[in-house]
């Protein structure tokens, strides 16, 4: 006999309305899904005419055009997109250099070791986000524009600063809670309104993008340098790298979406 805490008349509602929340995610991720399986299947195509990163730019671009035009994202939600992407190759520039990690095989279209389809590569996350501010509907509760939009990009200018100053992403980790604290997303799963927690929802997806970036590194986007010489997993520090660094890319899409805030408790 399963017990009342186990089974019960509200389990297959609760099952339904988690396979229906993680088929959303996913249909959210089609983007970085699309890119991500390209990259793997250019890795084992023998003698291309060119290089696998100029062909991955050519892909990238293709992508989005595909998403523009069936609709699956708007205007707003591709100059979100770009400016991920841009802001994306800033910091690929920056963190190669420095020797972070590494794109090795040639290309033509390639600047300082950084190939321009790494900038598809944040482009992706922000492809998520904005995906799923339509697919959930998501609204936000007690939200804070411009002391988070602060807090993002002191975190983004750290994650350049530490290689010459301090390391203060501790100190920015509890500024994020802190302007967040209160913050919820409402969002829908099968006509049923929810909510959860900002802060709650930037780690769940900060540990999913590290298992996205263990993914990416398996079929060769990139390289870390205890990589070279055979794919290793990638450290667990960048999940809480990537926990943080999500908020620059929600900061973005909140601003692109014209976000609609509301004042009171969530309902």
């Amino acid at each position: 006999m399963i017990p009342p805490s186990v089974g019960g008349p509200w389990a297959a509602p609760v099952v339904r309305h988690l396979l229906d929340f993680a088929w959303t995610q996913t249909r959210a991720c089609a983007f970085a899904i699309a890119l991500l399986s390209g990259v793997a299947v250019s890795a084992l195509l023998p003698d291309l005419p060119v290089a696998r990163y100029d062909l991955l730019v050519v892909y990238g671009v293709l992508l989005t055009l595909l998403f523009w035009l069936r609709g699956w994202e708007n205007g707003r939600d591709v100059a979100v997109i770009a400016v991920c992407h841009v802001i994306g190759l800033a910091f690929e520039l920056v963190k190669v250099s420095l020797g972070s990690w590494s794109y090795p095989e040639p290309a033509v279209l390639k600047f300082a070791g950084v190939p321009l389809y790494g900038g598809f590569l944040y482009a992706a996350v922000g492809s998520y986000v904005c995906r799923a501010w339509h697919l959930f509907d998501l609204e936000l509760v007690r939200y804070r524009p411009r002391a988070t939009a602060v807090v993002a990009a002191a975190i983004y200018v750290n994650f350049f600063s530490h290689h010459w100053l301090p390391d203060v992403r501790w100190v920015l980790a509890v500024l994020l809670a802190a302007v967040t604290a209160g913050t919820s997303v409402r969002f829908t799963v099968r006509g049923v309104r929810r909510r959860m927690p900002l802060a709650v929802s930037f780690v769940l997806i900060g540990f999913f993008l590290w298992v996205a970036e263990n993914l990416a590194t398996l079929v060769g986007a990139w390289r870390y340098p205890y990589q070279q010489h055979g794919w290793e997993p990638v450290g667990i520090e960048k999940f809480g790298a990537w926990a943080l660094l999500i908020s620059v890319t929600f900061v973005l899409a909140a601003v692109g979406r014209g976000s609609r805030v509301v004042a009171g408790p969530p309902s």
